[in-house]
């Protein structure tokens, strides 16, 4: 059982999980105000310690359970930022076997009930500890009854008691709780942080690693260190100890991605055909139709970035997507990807809650195609010379009534091949352009036999 115990494999996150507050990575905030309130000797008896999942809530509160009870080699160490990590507290609380420091998961002790427990043996001083740390993580998670048990003891806890709460949702905790605390905001770490910390624990382990493989899994894991660790835990196994750009792109996925783009680029151009038989092809291959719809709204939001802040957003894409995203910024302006914008988050509502969810992703492609299609009609229109000022293109803007019949009886007859004609050269050579064209010309030629018919 020894060796079985000896031998068992310890997964990153927890083998590489902070002991120190100066080993926490991105929240310089909670540790310099720490390590300030520790020096100062003006400690809070109740913390309360907020963020995502992965950013280090519960390793800072037990952390600070340490710092508070540790006793150093020689046993008459007093609070300290720096806990020794060798002194019986200190172990304990590492091995979680403490008796003093008692962690509960508020997502299953809710009830007033569970809290009277705890308010019964508040007032019994640590068995051997300096103080009795109770360290209540999901604390949202608590019933209104739970919360207002706790109110009075969170207010005037006695002096060998503290408090440390975490939580990944603040705003569901009272806002009377909130003031009864020193609150903190763990924030998510940043990309280049993460993959410098992957790149250091690549070395200890004695992995090989390109450095855009490892930003590629710290982009993965949107700012969460566990996140990160996980990932980097898998894909040391699945590239055998050596990380490459192209393993990392296959195990996240990354190949589908691209396919947010092709699409887009397809709608965009205007190439119907293309963007079904592509679509087709990721639903035949097992595909889920809101990822698809996802990949291509993430592919558009980095696009319209790409259009409006390109230096902010280049840093963050791959060479792949840069060039997505250099082809297709000239294609289409960025009021246009608003609305497509508006269409996609629409319709990934809509293919959630379908039936019939194939169809439903169907009529969301027509739609963001028929919207392209008919912006590009209105380019056409607006970027037309006006040659004839009978053929103005103003007659196709929203005016008033009043203005409207001035403008019959004021303008001549309308001729719609001098508009055609006008428009004709000024279209840009694209591989749509034709068929553009044609269109563009059906659709004035509707509008002008309807004002004939409206004039009869």
């Amino acid at each position: 059982m020894t060796n079985s115990k000896e031998n068992s494999y310890q997964v990153l996150a927890r083998k590489y999980r902070p002991n120190l507050l100066s080993e926490l990575i991105g929240q310089e905030v909670l540790v310099t105000t720490l390590k300030n309130s520790f020096e100062l000797k003006k400690i809070a008896h109740a913390f309360i310690l907020t963020g995502v999942r992965g950013v280090g809530k519960t390793t800072t509160a037990r952390i600070i359970a340490r710092s508070l009870n540790c006793i150093g080699e020689n046993g008459t160490q007093q609070e300290t930022i720096t806990p020794c990590g060798i002194c019986i507290n200190c172990t304990s609380i590492k091995k979680d076997n403490n008796m003093d420091v008692i962690e509960i998961d508020a997502a299953s002790k809710t009830g007033v009930d569970d809290m009277r427990e705890i308010i019964d043996t508040i007032k019994y001083k640590p068995v051997s500890a300096r103080y009795k740390i109770y360290i209540i993580d999901e604390v949202h998670m608590l019933s209104k009854n739970a919360f207002n048990a706790l109110l009075k003891t969170l207010e005037e806890p006695p002096e060998h008691v503290k408090f440390i709460f975490a939580t990944t949702e603040i705003k569901k905790v009272p806002i009377t709780i909130l003031s009864r605390c020193q609150r903190f905001d763990l924030k998510r770490v940043q990309e280049q942080e993460l993959s410098n910390h992957l790149k250091n624990i690549c070395q200890k382990e004695e992995v090989e690693a390109e450095e855009k493989a490892l930003n590629l899994l710290a982009k993965a894991a949107t700012g969460s260190v566990r996140d990160s660790l996980s990932l980097l835990d898998q894909a040391i196994v699945f590239t055998d100890k050596n990380i490459t750009e192209n393993k990392i792109t296959e195990m996240l996925g990354y190949k589908n991605k691209n396919l947010g783009y092709k699409l887009l680029e397809n709608i965009i151009t205007l190439k119907k055909q293309e963007t079904f038989n592509l679509y087709q092809e990721a639903f035949n291959n097992g595909l889920d139709l809101e990822d698809i719809a996802q990949n291509m709204l993430e592919s558009l939001h980095n696009l319209i970035m790409f259009q409006e802040i390109k230096e902010v957003l280049s840093k963050d894409l791959t060479e792949e997507e840069l060039n997505f995203c250099n082809s297709l910024s000239n294609k289409i302006i960025t009021p246009h990807l608003f609305i497509l914008w508006q269409i996609l988050l629409q319709g990934i509502k809509e293919i959630k809650e379908a039936n019939n969810q194939k169809i439903t992703a169907e009529i969301l492609f027509l739609k963001l195609l028929w919207h392209t299609e008919l912006q590009s009609i209105n380019q056409i229109i607006e970027i037309s010379p006006t040659k004839n000022p009978t053929s103005s293109p103003k007659i196709f803007t929203t005016a008033n009534k009043e203005s409207t019949q001035t403008q019959k009886k004021e303008t001549a007859p309308f001729d719609i091949n001098n508009l055609i004609n006008s428009i004709q050269p000024t279209i840009k050579t694209e591989e749509n352009t034709s068929a553009l064209l044609k269109t563009a010309q059906d659709t004035l030629k509707n509008i002008a036999t309807l004002t004939e018919i409206k004039k009869d």
